[in-house]
């Protein structure tokens, strides 16, 4: 668990470490090197984001106690329910690595992936049994989770694909900035938060969401590393991400050459689409569509009650934005 954006806060860490405790408590299969992989993923390089803006967001609330065994179990569920969306991805995308370690369908086959991430769903289901029985925040949940799938469809329909910024918008929306959107306001409702305050956070939840995946994808074409998962990835796979949108319409003729190879682009061909997307722009122009979205969520939060809790808010997210830079 590597979560420097909130490390200024001693007692959302602490519970953070008690989130951490019951997803490795929860973790159970029949397979001891596989239990091993997953408590690795669950401890090593997640930055536990989501868990961490839920817990937050209680804080605006009456309910507010940061370690209350209602809300670890609900920020657990929202880590478990990332996982396991990211061991599909990696089963669909062929991915060597997560998190700077073997991927688990590269280490045990993609059959046992996809079980595991069946798994981490099982137990998602179990801790929103627990916690929220005769809550109208099941079926938010299981809204959730169909905007999820739809995001992850509605990608993979695109691959090799020139979309629409409004294509790419949809599906954003869907596959990362829903858990993010989910987090915000399950956090402050279970904290016992307004009716207002749990509407904006929401909100605030979807707009840094997008911002995530808009960063995720630029720091995609950034050329000096530094990532947890390969460079290009997304590319060499036919997911064609904001930067590259961007300038695709206007420099069809030096990109395509390239795109149009599709499976079989070669690695120094992903390179060279790296670096015409840079010269043309693309990334810049990304990173400036990523700052408006920042700056709603910033505005947003400016709505909110003024205490320490807004100002870390603010802090965290002023920093998602500089990621990438």
């Amino acid at each position: 668990m590597d979560n420097h954006y909130f490390q200024s806060d001693p007692q959302l860490n602490s519970a953070l470490k008690k989130v951490n405790q019951l997803i490795n408590q929860r973790i159970k299969v029949n397979n001891q090197d596989l239990q091993v992989a997953l408590k690795k993923m669950a401890s090593k390089g997640g930055k536990y984001l989501r868990p961490a803006f839920c817990l937050t967001f209680a804080q605006f609330g009456s309910n507010n106690n940061w370690k209350s065994p209602q809300l670890i179990k609900i920020a657990s569920s929202l880590e478990i329910l990332h996982m396991a969306t990211l061991i599909h991805d990696d089963v669909i995308d062929d991915s060597p690595e997560r998190r700077g370690e073997e991927s688990i369908q590269a280490a045990f086959g993609k059959d046992t992936a996809v079980y595991s991430g069946d798994l981490l769903f099982t137990v998602f289901f179990d801790l929103l049994v627990e916690t929220m029985e005769n809550s109208p925040y099941l079926a938010t949940n299981a809204q959730a989770m169909r905007k999820i799938l739809a995001g992850e469809l509605g990608q993979m329909n695109q691959r090799y694909r020139q979309q629409s910024l409004l294509e790419y918008y949809r599906n954003i929306n869907g596959k990362t900035a829903t858990l993010f959107s989910l987090a915000a306001q399950e956090g402050a409702y279970f904290g016992g938060a307004d009716s207002r305050t749990v509407h904006l956070a929401k909100h605030i939840g979807q707009n840094i969401g997008i911002t995530f995946q808009i960063l995720d994808d630029i720091l995609d074409y950034k050329t000096d590393g530094g990532l947890n998962k390969p460079i290009l990835e997304d590319l060499s796979t036919g997911v064609y991400s904001l930067p590259l949108l961007l300038v695709l319409k206007d420099y069809q003729e030096e990109l395509m050459p390239y795109l149009a190879k599709k499976r079989t682009m070669t690695y120094k061909d992903t390179l060279k689409v790296q670096e015409l997307v840079n010269r043309y722009g693309g990334v810049a122009k990304a990173h400036e569509l990523a700052g408006k979205f920042t700056n709603k969520a910033l505005q947003l939060i400016d709505e909110l009650p003024i205490n320490g809790t807004q100002k870390l808010l603010k802090r965290v997210t002023t920093q998602l934005l500089d990621r990438s830079m």
